[in-house]
C-alpha cells in the first residue's frame, strides 16, 4: 500500500473522526426551522459537496432566503458544540498517524466540511501538529467527486499525486482521489455500508478499522 508513497492525504468525516452520523440530524434539525421535511435522496444528492456548494444546492432547492454565508453560518453554530464534544477519532487512527510521522511521509486533509469546524475538530482531538497541510474544498472551484481538492493538497504538500495515497470514506470522494491520479484506501463507515461492495470496487485498497492493519507489514517499516 506505501511503496512509492511520499504523503498521505485523509478526508475528514467518516474517514478521520466518527462524525458522519450527526448530518443528517442537522439537516432534519435546519430545515423543520422552515417547516420542511428532509427529502428522500438528500444526502447522496450533496454527497461530495463542499460546504459552500451545499449551502448553494439548499439555498435554492428549498428557496430560502437567507445567503449562502448565513446559511454555513447557521450550519457552523449548530455543528460547532458537536465537533467540539462529541465527535471521536475513529479507533486506531493516531496510531497510523505516528507511524506516518515517524516514516517522515508528508500528510495532508481535503475535506468537504467549512474550514470553522475542521480547524474545531483538530484542536479538540489535539491532531493539529500531525498534518502539514489541511484544506477544505471550499478553496478550490469544485468539490468531490471532481480532483480539484486533492491537487491542491498534492500541490502544497509539493508532491506528484501518483505519489499520494487517499483515505477516503464516500464514493464520491474515492472519485476524487482516483481522478486525481491518486491511489486511494476506502474506509468503511457505518454511514456509507450499504456502499461497500462499491466502494470495494472503485478503491485500490479497503479498510474495515484502522485498528485491524498490520501497517508495518503494508510498508510502513
Amino acid at each position: 500500500m506505501f511503496q512509492n508513497i511520499e504523503a498521505v492525504i485523509f478526508d475528514l468525516d467518516g474517514t478521520l473522526v466518527d462524525s458522519m452520523w450527526m448530518w443528517k440530524a442537522i439537516d432534519i434539525e435546519f430545515l423543520a426551522k422552515y417547516n420542511i421535511e428532509i427529502p428522500e435522496g438528500l444526502q447522496a444528492n450533496i454527497e461530495g459537496m463542499s460546504f459552500s456548494e451545499t449551502a448553494d444546492y439548499f439555498k435554492e432547492y428549498f428557496r430560502l432566503e437567507q445567503s449562502v454565508d448565513e446559511i454555513k453560518q447557521i450550519w457552523n453554530e449548530m455543528a460547532y458544540e458537536k465537533y467540539a464534544k462529541e465527535v471521536p477519532l475513529k479507533p486506531g487512527v493516531l496510531d497510523l498517524l505516528n507511524l506516518l510521522r515517524e516514516k517522515n511521509i508528508k500528510t495532508g486533509i481535503a475535506t468537504s466540511n467549512s474550514k470553522e469546524l475542521l480547524d474545531t475538530a483538530l484542536h479538540c482531538l489535539n491532531i493539529k501538529d500531525y498534518f502539514d497541510e489541511v484544506h477544505t474544498a471550499c478553496e478550490v472551484e469544485k468539490g468531490k467527486p471532481a480532483p480539484d481538492i486533492y491537487l491542491h493538497v498534492a500541490e502544497r504538500l509539493n508532491t506528484d499525486p501518483g505519489k499520494c495515497l487517499v483515505f477516503e470514506d464516500v464514493t464520491m470522494g474515492i472519485m476524487a482521489g482516483k481522478n486525481a491520479g491518486m491511489r486511494v484506501c476506502a474506509v468503511q463507515d457505518d454511514y456509507s455500508r450499504k456502499e461497500e461492495a462499491r466502494k470495494r470496487e472503485m478503491a485500490d485498497y479497503f479498510l474495515e478499522t484502522y485498528e485491524a492493519m498490520d501497517w508495518k507489514g503494508l510498508g510502513l517499516e
